[in-house]
């Protein structure tokens, strides 16, 4: 179908609408008035013969073919400004702001580590690290570059490892199984204190995963105790400070299982999963900068 490229400037400020969720916040930010905006976006609903957004005197939303039309229209003005910023992005060095999605575990222990010696090697760059943990769309919230684990991407992502695989294991303080004794099996966590994490983006409360070694099969134990955080960091503190029995991924505490402060248990039911992944939109006319970290992070990976 051939598009008129008359209607491209209102396709473009239905996008910005949406994305905003306001009339007047899109208007601002591109310093135009809200009624010259709420215009051009009923000549387009006239044009197309459909309702895009519905509107009050205090809100609007996107209609179910509007909502549908900004899921094409986010991708494709995503891959288009991809291309507008690497028109002449043949330099060498890498230059200009990298966006960073990553849930903050793995910013925690694979990114910010390493930030300063990027930096440093790329001293015409600049990294915003945008800490999240649900899987973000990196295109519609003009990120560069996502990291999470692979089990959570979408085949079609182009995704890198940056991390080996990922094991998730069940600790305590010895103080805490001193005292109340180890389990021997998963199922008999119900009578242990267990510390939860709540996902900061779902707000769920997952099941504890274990791997049944005879027959490699995977289960989920439900779990219950006296504490619960949204922040792991929390979580790991109180399970040094002997108040409880927690599971995080390995990689995570192994500064603590180290130093003694936490001790592994019910390791013979310990499951493992692919590791954490660099993932970009394309790799088509991708951008020196978005090359460069790439190469970096795997670079430190196999050094590790």
């Amino acid at each position: 179908m051939k598009i008129e490229p008359s209607i491209l400037p209102s396709l473009a400020w239905f996008a910005l609408i949406a994305r905003s969720g306001s009339f007047s916040k899109a208007a601002s930010e591109m310093g135009i008035t809200r009624a010259a905006l709420s215009q051009n976006l009923k000549a387009l609903e006239e044009r197309l013969n459909t309702k895009l957004v519905y509107r009050t005197t205090r809100n609007m939303s996107l209609t179910e073919e509007g909502q549908r039309l900004y899921d094409v229209l986010i991708s494709a003005f995503g891959q288009i400004d991809d291309a507008l910023r690497d028109v002449g992005d043949t330099q060498l060095e890498p230059t200009g702001l990298l966006k960073i999605n990553s849930s903050r575990v793995a910013a925690r222990m694979l990114v910010e580590p390493h930030i300063s010696e990027f930096l440093h090697r790329y001293p015409k760059t600049q990294i915003e690290l945008i800490m999240d943990d649900g899987l973000s769309n990196i295109i519609a919230e003009g990120c560069d570059i996502g990291i999470r684990l692979g089990q959570s991407l979408a085949e079609h992502m182009t995704a890198v490892p940056v991390s080996p695989r990922i094991k998730l294991v069940t600790v305590a303080s010895l103080d805490y199984l001193q005292k109340n004794g180890i389990p021997q099996t998963p199922q008999e966590l119900c009578n242990y204190n267990c510390l939860r994490l709540r996902h900061k983006s779902s707000g769920a409360l997952p099941s504890w995963e274990f791997s049944q070694k005879e027959n490699n099969e995977e289960f989920e134990i439900e779990v219950s105790g006296g504490y619960v955080t949204n922040d792991d960091e929390s979580m790991i503190r109180m399970a040094v400070n002997g108040t409880g029995i927690i599971q995080h991924l390995d990689f995570a505490i192994t500064e603590q299982i180290n130093k003694g402060q936490l001790q592994q248990i019910l390791e013979d039911w310990s499951t493992s999963f692919p590791g954490f992944y660099l993932y970009v939109s394309s790799r088509i006319r991708m951008p020196s900068k978005v090359r460069a970290f790439i190469d970096f992070m795997v670079e430190k990976r196999s050094k590790d």
